[in-house]
């Protein structure tokens, strides 16, 4: 695992482009897991006006994203398919029918995470997986629990990941209770993963995923098993690390 500081949050977006446009660059049909939330919308931005640039192709690449509120269609605009579209797919040059978002609509949601799965088995897995991370620990919409569920899944959410959430919502009351997300498997399966953190908020749940035991009661601590972990953040979010490895400069290597 690399963690490299980043001096604010356009830093840490602009690093976090610089390697998913290296991936889009050395592999033209790269398969991305793509992630929502606030954090990677700057190098969504960044990547935007490099393709309006000319510097970056779309046309080969497909995506498979994290997640997605269960009972919200697409055109929601608090749905993460939609999400997605506003933040990246409508100004680039990427096939949308190349785009996979799970079906927060689905009648039978266990059937959609089975095709969720088999969607992930046939592009042949994840090229690179980008990342969040909760202020528990949770990565996609995997909870802290007493397991590490393997593939993708449904998620009741907690009244924290709710809390956090409700203020892209009109109330609390509007924000859903589930959600549908790859579990574990899916995401360690991935060649790369790419974790961005940026905040005071997110500095416990970066150092114990980083420095503590690897337990489902820390989602992203197992990724501390990975083999290629990059994780990108900001000075707010490096704090306790900071604190508690006295490192002091600007790549660690754990």
């Amino acid at each position: 695992m690399k963690i490299y500081a980043a001096k604010d949050y356009n830093d840490l977006s602009r690093k976090a482009a610089n390697i998913i446009s290296a991936q889009i660059i050395l592999k033209p049909d790269a398969i991305l897991g793509l992630a929502t939330g606030s954090t990677p919308v700057g190098a969504y931005k960044q990547l935007i006006a490099w393709y309006e640039e000319g510097d970056l192709d779309f046309s080969g690449i497909r995506s498979v994203n994290l997640d997605e509120y269960k009972g919200l269609s697409g055109e929601h605009d608090q749905s993460y398919r939609y999400f997605m579209n506003h933040n990246l797919f409508d100004h680039v040059n990427i096939d949308k029918e190349n785009t996979n978002v799970p079906n927060g609509l689905a009648e039978d949601a266990e059937a959609e995470c089975s095709r969720y799965n088999q969607v992930i088995r046939n592009l042949g897995g994840i090229d690179l997986q980008l990342l969040g991370i909760g202020g528990n620990g949770h990565i996609g919409f995997n909870e802290p629990c007493d397991v590490f569920e393997k593939g993708t899944h449904v998620v009741t959410l907690t009244e924290e990941t709710r809390q956090s959430n409700a203020r892209f919502f009109s109330s609390i009351d509007e924000v859903p209770t589930h959600a549908l997300t790859m579990g574990i498997q899916n995401i360690m399966s991935a060649k790369k993963v790419l974790l961005l953190a940026s905040g005071e908020a997110k500095s416990k749940a970066l150092y114990d995923s980083c420095f503590g035991p690897v337990t489902p009661d820390v989602p992203a601590s197992v990724l501390q098993l990975h083999n290629d972990v990059v994780v990108i953040a900001d000075e707010a979010a490096l704090a306790m690390i900071r604190e508690n490895t006295h490192w002091e400069g600007s790549v660690y290597d754990n």
